[in-house]
């Protein structure tokens, strides 16, 4: 069978952040399984437009291409003032069929908090671009270290249910769209 794959989205484009320490740790528990293969998709490695452009510029269509050739996403995002951040949200509105009828996870964090009323934002964008958002989710508190360092039994633990999550539905959806491609 062909391996599902995943892009690891770093929803963060602050220097200093802690997403690419997040995704990296993120990364190396889904690379332990020979059915996902991963790709590391860093918003920092796309120069977008300030403004949105009335023709996409070279880094959008890279972006929509890694988008496209995804079967589901997990999105590495922080939380800034109880949301996510601008670069994420201009990021996802570049691409829009290339979200549709496939899964999204997430990996979220903050300090103090788990990151979680970034997550339910997303939520709501997401659904509104018809992809199909994985209940569970990892979230880490930074002030208590970094993800390697942070009880490493619990976020394990769930991390192998949102893996398992998305890769159900990531199957489902992908024999779904090869069957019958999807309408909205």
């Amino acid at each position: 069978m062909t391996p599902l794959r995943i892009a690891v989205i770093i929803g963060s484009t602050r220097e200093g952040r802690a997403g690419d320490r997040v995704a990296r740790w993120f990364v190396d528990q889904v690379e332990r399984h020979d059915d996902l293969a991963v790709t590391v998709v860093d918003l920092t490695e796309y120069d977008f437009p300030t403004s949105y452009p009335a023709e996409p510029t070279a880094s959008i269509r890279a972006f929509v291409r890694e988008v496209g050739r995804a079967d589901g996403f997990v999105v590495v995002t922080p939380e800034y003032n109880h949301s996510f951040p601008a670069p994420l949200k201009q990021a996802i509105d570049y691409a829009y069929d290339e979200w549709q009828a496939k899964p999204v996870g997430f990996v979220s964090y903050g300090c103090g908090s788990t990151g979680l009323h970034a997550v339910d934002q997303l939520r709501t964008v997401f659904t509104a671009l018809h992809a199909m958002t994985v209940r569970d989710v990892v979230g880490i508190d930074l002030l208590g270290g970094e993800p390697s360092a942070l009880g490493a039994d619990e976020l394990c633990r769930d991390t192998s249910v949102l893996l398992d999550q998305l890769r159900w539905w990531g199957l489902a959806l992908r024999d779904g769209r090869a069957a019958r491609p999807y309408v909205s």
